[in-house]
């Protein structure tokens, strides 16, 4: 198993199981840095690594109408900022070409959404830039599809990759974790990361905006550590019910301590 570094923290290859977490978009300024030093202090409190994680743009979104974030410039600066006062490795997903060099000057890992991981140019051209890359795999594809995009960004010259899944389509609106994905996908040999908050919503399901259902987050998460995966993906915010984008499948800040000290428990119990 590689080891990947996003900034100063270790993943795969023996590291501790690390945390990405933060709000799914920047709202704005002040609540993303506050949410970003919370974790920072409990992540240190737990001796849990942790890179901070927020969307400067959401791209793929149900409506037109849809909160996206503050854009490229100005979210960069925001992370910029957190990655500084904070001490944190700060990661942000990319969508368009023009968008891949100024996010590399700024974060230590960018990250490919699920719906582009198949987009071969998109993909090398991330790998080429990048310091560290996570791939979301589509929910479209199987697990051992993720070989191929392994291959993608070791043909760009990095092999600085984490795979992370997100669950499966089943029907309409709905996804499901199928967790013999996880020991498959870490058969390329890269980290893999489980994201517990995406993997429960259900995308569209609210008409104009993805609904989700955050009570399913703890079991997942605690089921993807006991089957030996290398991190935990978590969206949260202080008030996942005014949260401008998926709240629905978003933590609440204050109920994460308890999740991360059994998550602490099954890493212990799994790898002794």
């Amino acid at each position: 198993m590689k080891t990947v570094r996003v900034g100063r923290v270790a993943i795969g290859g023996g590291a501790p199981l690390a945390l990405i977490a933060g709000p799914c978009v920047i709202e704005d300024e002040q609540k993303t840095v506050r949410i970003a030093r919370y974790l920072r202090d409990l992540t240190a409190e737990l001796e849990i690594p942790l890179i901070f994680k927020a969307s400067y743009d959401k791209a793929n979104r149900t409506s037109v109408d849809a909160y996206r974030g503050p854009g490229l410039s100005r979210g960069l600066e925001i992370l910029a900022r957190i990655r500084e006062e904070a001490g944190v490795p700060v990661l942000s997903d990319v969508h368009r070409f023009e968008e891949i060099e100024p996010s590399a000057r700024v974060l230590d890992c960018l990250q490919v959404p699920a719906f582009l991981c198949r987009q071969t140019d998109f993909v090398t051209e991330v790998a080429r830039r990048a310091k560290a890359v996570n791939i979301k795999k589509g929910q479209f594809l199987a697990p051992w599809d993720a070989i191929h995009i392994a291959g993608k960004v070791e043909a760009a010259g990095n092999d600085q990759l984490m795979l992370t899944e997100r669950g499966a389509s089943f029907g309409y609106n709905n996804l499901v974790v199928d967790f013999r994905s996880l020991p498959i996908m870490r058969e390329t040999g890269y980290p893999v990361i489980f994201d517990a908050t995406h993997s429960v919503q259900l995308p569209g399901g609210a008409g104009k905006a993805s609904g989700g259902d955050r009570r399913m987050v703890p079991y997942l998460a605690r089921a993807a550590v006991a089957a030996g995966v290398d991190g935990i993906f978590c969206e949260v915010h202080p008030d996942p019910d005014r949260a401008l984008c998926d709240g629905p499948n978003s933590l609440a800040l204050d109920g994460l301590r308890g999740l991360l000290l059994s998550l602490k428990r099954i890493e212990a119990a799994v790898r002794d």
